[in-house]
């Protein structure tokens, strides 16, 4: 057993943690990443639940569904005829877990192209010691003057139905279901439940959605969240609203699931899988943060400052594991943030102009704040919206659902939110970031040009309509 010395040690290789592991290099600094992550055959598997089971496997079977889809509904009106459609479940399985390992050893190469120094194991805390901090790396003892903790998060199970990734599946098991199910349960209209919902209700699954909350993706704003909903109703989705989920019972015909819906009357839903997606939570198992006195809140989650620092002297966490959302691009900033702080530099991680993106069909988008909390922060604003039904490429697409919405403040026109659902809103939200970032006003977006035709002439659009002169509605 040796005991290696590193300027910075980062504890887990997810989005997070490999980015800031890359930036702490990159700044000049001696720096290790140690992960746990196994693939199939026990190898490393970098990337985090991200990469492994997460964004990156769900667009790859979002992208397989999808394409089955416009085969058997949509290629007929393009003129192109098929016959004798069928969906091979464990090759588009199988192009998924391609995708995954193509990025697995992207990261890799990374690592050695900026000379990080990889540890495959469980990361834990050994001791404060000389010179930082004693940390285990599998069967290896490191020493780190810093600590970078990027653990990230697991999901949430229902109480008194523990995942068993066969019946009872978390993002993980849902991504791996073998055969299509006749019946798909989820629980929870949340990110995950809903693009896993989109990839099995295309490939034929019946999809029922049970939601606790009154509202329909009450994050969302909800002129966006109401598009979304009657487009999801409209392509087969189920959606309960306001239930509350009792017990969930296995038998040799698939689950049933006890329910009061929102009238109050007592319910059941047989299905043959289950998806529960009702939120994750930090990941802190098997840390031994309490050998060095972390603190973590209530929640479990790694108490940190502004600049992500924690209550110990040059320990430093990001990500899924601290306060703020849940997102992989948000733990890569703050990643970057953290590493230039170590070297002395002024990190950058703007909360208000951090995108969201679910990537069902259609998608939604958006930056910064709804239109409801606006109204309950009491502040004057001026709103625009532009569908894309009056969109010329996204007819040519032949993709018109949804609309873009802008939102300014009524004084001095600055863009305070942009909401998008429809055709590549997950593209579309960066000139919106970008516009935020700089603090531009919805008429400085009027006033650029933009492509046509394009999506994204929707965009300014919705812009011209702030002021009420939409050019082509």
């Amino acid at each position: 057993m040796s005991n290696k010395q590193f300027d910075v040690i980062v504890i887990g290789g997810g989005p997070g943690g490999y980015v800031a592991a890359i930036r702490a290099a990159q700044l000049g600094f001696n720096t290790a990443c140690i992960d746990e992550w196994k693939s199939a055959k026990g190898g490393p598997a970098l990337g985090g639940t991200c990469t492994n089971v997460g964004c990156i496997p769900s667009k790859a079977l979002l992208q397989s569904s999808e394409n089955f889809e416009h085969a058997g509904k949509h290629f007929a009106d393009h003129g192109i005829q098929l016959s004798n459609l069928g969906i091979d479940v464990a090759k588009m399985l199988s192009r998924k877990d391609g995708v995954v390992k193509q990025n697995n050893d992207g990261i890799v190469y990374l690592f050695k192209k900026n000379k990080v120094a990889f540890f495959h194991g469980r990361g834990s805390f050994v001791k404060a010691a000389e010179g930082g901090y004693e940390v285990k790396a599998g069967d290896e003892t490191l020493t780190g003057k810093h600590v970078i903790l990027a653990t990230g998060s697991n999901p949430r199970a229902l109480p008194g139905a523990p995942f068993d990734e066969d019946n009872i599946l978390s993002n993980d098991g849902a991504l791996r279901i073998p055969t299509v199910p006749k019946r798909l349960g989820l629980i929870g209209s949340g990110v995950i439940g809903l693009e896993m919902g989109s990839v099995w209700r295309r490939l034929g699954s019946e999809v029922t959605v049970l939601e606790a909350l009154p509202a329909f993706l009450g994050a969302v704003d909800e002129q966006i969240a109401k598009e979304a909903q009657k487009a999801f109703v409209k392509q087969g989705l189920k959606i309960e609203l306001g239930v509350k989920v009792g017990e969930v019972k296995q038998g040799k015909g698939g689950l049933s699931v006890a329910y009061t819906n929102a009238k109050g009357e007592a319910q059941t839903l047989a299905v043959d899988k289950l998806i529960v997606s009702i939120g994750r939570v930090p990941n802190t198992i098997g840390l031994n943060g309490e050998a060095v006195g972390l603190k973590l809140d209530e929640r479990g989650a790694i108490v940190v400052d502004d600049d992500c620092k924690t209550n110990l002297p040059n320990v430093w966490a990001i990500g899924d594991v601290v306060r703020g959302p849940m997102l992989a691009h948000k733990a890569e900033e703050e990643g970057v943030a953290v590493a230039e702080r170590i070297a002395g530099q002024h990190g950058h991680v703007n909360f208000n102009t951090i995108p969201w993106v679910i990537y069902t069909s259609p998608e939604i988008a958006w930056v910064g704040q709804t239109e409801q909390q606006l109204k309950a922060a009491g502040r004057a604003y001026k709103a625009g919206a532009f569908p894309f039904m009056a969109n010329g490429r996204a007819r040519a697409l032949g993709d018109t659902t949804g609309m873009v919405k802008m939102l300014s403040d009524a004084k001095t026109d600055e863009i305070l939110g942009v909401h998008i659902v429809g055709p590549f809103a997950s593209e579309l939200i960066s000139e919106a970031v970008v516009a935020m970032e700089f603090k531009a006003s919805a008429e400085d977006i009027a006033r650029i040009c933009h492509a046509h035709p394009s999506l994204s002439e929707a965009t300014k659009e919705a812009a011209l309509a702030v002021d009420k002169r939409t050019l082509n509605l």
